[in-house]
């Protein structure tokens, strides 16, 4: 069965999804609480369905490496980037001209509206390849849903991704959706990119300037929201924001390297450009830009598990820091921007690049020759 977006509605049974109805009505799957016989899910909130929401969901950066390590990834001469080292997405050279970006990334909800969870979703999945440098094409969805949503819930998630994948430039094709206890939603993407104009992360070079293009903190932003401390609405828009007016300016400056921060922690993933790059990044907390609310959240003791597993993430270096800047650095973040890593004589034109299209983009380290990550 398809729908009006072609979305393919098979339904395949699974483990959780083979709960008995009154079970998806009695308990959270959160904390196993009770909602009572008279509650249905049309009442429930979609963030109480999950057990981690966003990129906080995503399996520890160092489990990963350690179940990765070893594995032989693929020996082909057109695959320009694979597992070895693993980047945001599959690159696959056609020819001279063309190659194919490949990426797939979902998650439990991060907000409780169903049309922001469909477009934060799609934003993040459709980030990757503007990360490599790429342009999408192609969407399909991966949907894993309770089958007592409402139906207009459902559609609402479906909307939302849409309209961001449009917003891409982008087709959204199809897709699969299963049952499941806890809610899922996502994008499998499918872009392309000229072969020598891929942004690999492992391309960063001594005597670069360090760039973000958005503000960090919406873990914490939405941890403190549930404590009464920040608003989310502009989290939600930043994480609604594609990277790809980023991505549009960056093209016209040759980055040497780029990837998106996302689950890992700003950190996590300024660990992975100096590691596969073999450069060590200065990175000065003072100039760390800040989504409102973020920082007193941290100063309040908001924190995530996620943000606990990105600490025992590869080796950074910690100054005299205030602790809510390192807990800032440390946040896992959904949708994120761009880490931008080029020649010190380009960033007064990205920075007037930047400017000129109204796009946010604060400076915030170096990269000098050595090994690691130091943030100061």
């Amino acid at each position: 069965m398809i729908n009006a977006l072609g979305i393919e509605a098979t339904l395949k049974e699974s483990g959780a999804a083979a709960r008995t109805h009154d079970q998806h009505h009695r308990s959270s799957p959160c904390d196993g609480g009770s909602f009572g016989a008279a509650v249905t899910l049309a009442e429930v909130k979609l963030t109480d369905l999950a057990t981690a929401g966003g990129c906080a969901a995503k399996y520890s950066a160092s489990r990963l490496e350690e179940l990765l390590r070893g594995f032989a990834p693929a020996e082909a001469e057109n695959l320009l980037v694979g597992l070895d080292p693993a980047d945001d997405a599959a690159v696959y050279r056609l020819d001279d001209e063309r190659a194919l970006v490949f990426t797939i990334d979902f998650f439990p909800p991060i907000v409780d509206d169903p049309y922001d969870f469909g477009a934060i979703a799609a934003t993040n999945a459709l980030n990757d390849v503007f990360a490599m440098g790429g342009v999408p094409l192609l969407a399909l969805s991966v949907a894993a849903l309770p089958e007592e949503l409402p139906s207009e819930t459902v559609r609402a998630i479906f909307d939302g991704a849409d309209a961001q994948v449009r917003a891409a430039g982008a087709i959204l094709a199809g897709g699969h959706t299963i049952r499941d206890a806890e809610p899922k939603y996502g994008l499998a993407v499918v872009g392309t990119v000229s072969p020598g104009g891929v942004w690999p992360k492992s391309g960063a070079r001594a005597g670069d300037a360090l760039y973000l293009t958005k503000p960090l903190g919406t873990a914490l932003v939405l941890g403190g929201a549930k404590r009464g401390l920040a608003d989310v609405s502009t989290a939600v828009r930043w994480m609604r924001t594609l990277n790809l007016g980023a991505a549009d300016v960056l093209r016209k400056l040759a980055p040497n390297a780029v990837t998106d921060v996302t689950g890992f922690g700003l950190l996590g993933h300024a660990h992975e450009m100096a590691s596969r790059s073999g450069v060590r990044l200065l990175i000065e907390a003072k100039q760390l830009p800040a989504l409102d609310g973020a920082l007193e959240a941290a100063r309040a003791g908001v924190s995530t598990a996620g943000t606990r597993s990105n600490r025992d993430y590869g080796a950074v270096e910690l100054g005299e820091v205030e602790p809510e800047l390192v807990e800032l650095a440390y946040d896992p973040q959904t949708a994120g921007g761009l880490l931008v890593s080029l020649p010190r004589e380009r960033g007064p034109a990205l920075e007037a690049e930047f400017a000129a299209a109204s796009l946010f983009l604060a400076r915030i380290g170096t990269v000098v020759e050595g090994a690691g990550t130091e943030l100061r």
